[in-house]
Formats: structure tokens, sequence, C-alpha cells
């Protein structure tokens, strides 16, 4: 289909953005591989769009006291080729590296994928188990949100109107943290059917969150603490899968019931508990 007329509008500066989405029915455009198939189903009808590919400020990333700082316009393929990010937190570039295809990995972006909120996108759980703070900028100035709390519900978050995604920024795992990200996916998109990401402390301390499982991104507190604090081996892997989802509404559809997406959960959170172990 053809998306209804709008205009085109290509910005240098955040600031420039944040002022142009001021401007009536405003939508923002990065990589656009979410937004476009949307607006050519009209299901997405923008009278505006604003471009922010152009804006070097929004790209790259740094490590920097104690963080590291990736830009929301940054692609995913650069995220999987960094140097930095493999050797400081090898499962984004494993997530990164999984996401669609090429063109897609060549040309979307973190901070669009973050925005967007798809329920199986990759993102949202590496950022949850990652521990990481979303920074928005708006009209009011900037401000930081906690992964935990940016993810509200199916395509939704806590960005306000006017505010776009500026950067991610995790801490730097200390020396013996292990990382991985395990994905069961749609053969055709390679959105996540399932994701599984966990980071393991050195003492132990344990992070784990599920993607593609629900209608938004969560970390999985009950199959945390079932594993937090103890050595990886199958009586606490098997507690850790035994506890997960508990209360969860999961999510059905024409690739996977619910009872099968339950199960592929526990099985993906096995992989990647073994893997950390």
């Amino acid at each position: 289909m053809i998306p209804v007329a709008f205009d085109y509008q290509k910005v240098k500066t955040v600031d420039e953005a944040i002022a142009a989405l001021s401007n009536g029915n405003s939508k923002i455009l990065a990589g656009g591989h979410s937004l476009l198939p949307a607006m050519k189903l009209r299901l997405s009808q923008p009278s505006n769009l604003v471009d922010i590919s152009g804006i070097a400020a929004l790209k790259g990333i740094k490590e920097e006291e104690g963080e590291i700082v990736i830009g929301a316009a940054t692609t995913h393929a650069a995220i999987a080729n960094d140097s930095l990010i493999k050797n400081k937190l090898s499962f984004f570039a494993e997530g990164a590296s999984v996401i669609g295809d090429l063109q897609v990995r060549n040309h979307g972006t973190i901070g669009g994928s973050l925005a967007h909120a798809d329920p199986a996108g990759d993102w949202p759980a590496l950022v949850l188990a990652a521990e990481a703070t979303i920074e928005v900028q708006g009209v009011n100035g900037n401000r930081k949100i906690m992964a935990t709390d940016f993810f509200t519900g199916l395509f939704s978050t806590s960005l306000r109107d006017n505010e776009i995604i500026i950067a991610i920024r995790v801490p730097v795992p200390v020396e013996g943290t292990k990382t991985s990200y395990q994905k069961f996916e749609q053969p055709a998109s390679r959105f996540a059917i399932v994701g599984c990401a966990v980071l393991r402390f050195a003492d132990g301390k344990t992070n784990i969150a599920f993607t593609g499982v629900s209608d938004f991104a969560f970390r999985d507190k009950n199959a945390e603490k079932a594993v937090t604090g103890k050595p990886i081996n199958e009586e606490s892997v098997a507690a850790a899968v035994n506890a997960a989802l508990e209360g969860v509404t999961i999510s059905s559809d024409h690739y996977t019931s619910e009872e099968y997406h339950r199960h592929l959960a526990k099985v993906y959170l096995k992989k990647a508990l073994k893997a950390v172990g």
C-alpha cells in the first residue's frame, strides 16, 4: 500500500528534532524499519517525518565515568562489530548480530528499537538484564529512565510527547561478569519468539530478562532469586526454570501457543544459565 501524504524534514541537531516534533503530528525517522511498514499499511499516519539519521551526536559508542554510552542512532551492525562492546558487554554484540537481516542491522538503530518497544524485539531484554539507563531529551530538558521503568505495555514506553532517546547508558560490568543472550527466532523476520538475556556478576548476583514472551520485555525476579548467590549447576538451574514466568501473562499467536511459548522460554532460560555457568 501507499502511505498517506506527509512532509519530510531532515534535521542536524537534537534541538532541531525536538522543535520539529512539536509541529503537528510528527514522527521520528531513524532506520525506518518499524515506522515505514506501519505507514504503508496506514497503521501510522504522521503528517511530518523528522529524519534524525544525520545527527552525528546520536551516533557512536564510548566509555565514560564507569558507563558504556551508546548513541541512540547507532546501528545494530555498529554495535555488533564494536571492540569495546565485544570486550566488556559481549551479549550486546551477540544480540545485535542476530537482529533481522544484513539490511536491518546496517540501518536499524538501538534507539529506534527501544522506542518502538516491539514485544518481540531483542534490545529490550538486553538493556533490562544490563541494568541500563535510557537517556532522553525533550522540551523540558534531559532525563534518565531506568530500563526497568521504560517498558510499560504493548508497543508502549514511558517516553513523553516530544521526547526522543539520545543515548543508552550501561554500567561497565565488573571483572568476572558473564553474559549470554539465547534466542529462538521466527525464521523469516528473525524476531524473537523467545529471547532470554542473562547477566551474572562474579559475586553470583544474576539478572534474567525475557523478550517475546509477553506484551513487553521484563526482568524475571523469581528466576533471579532462585539462582542468585548459588553456583550454576543442575539443581540451581532447575530451580530457576521452575520459578520462571510465575504470574506472567504468556502471549500466544499463529506461531506458538501459550503452552509452547512457556516451554520455549524455560528451555532458553536453561541454555542461557548454562552459558554463564
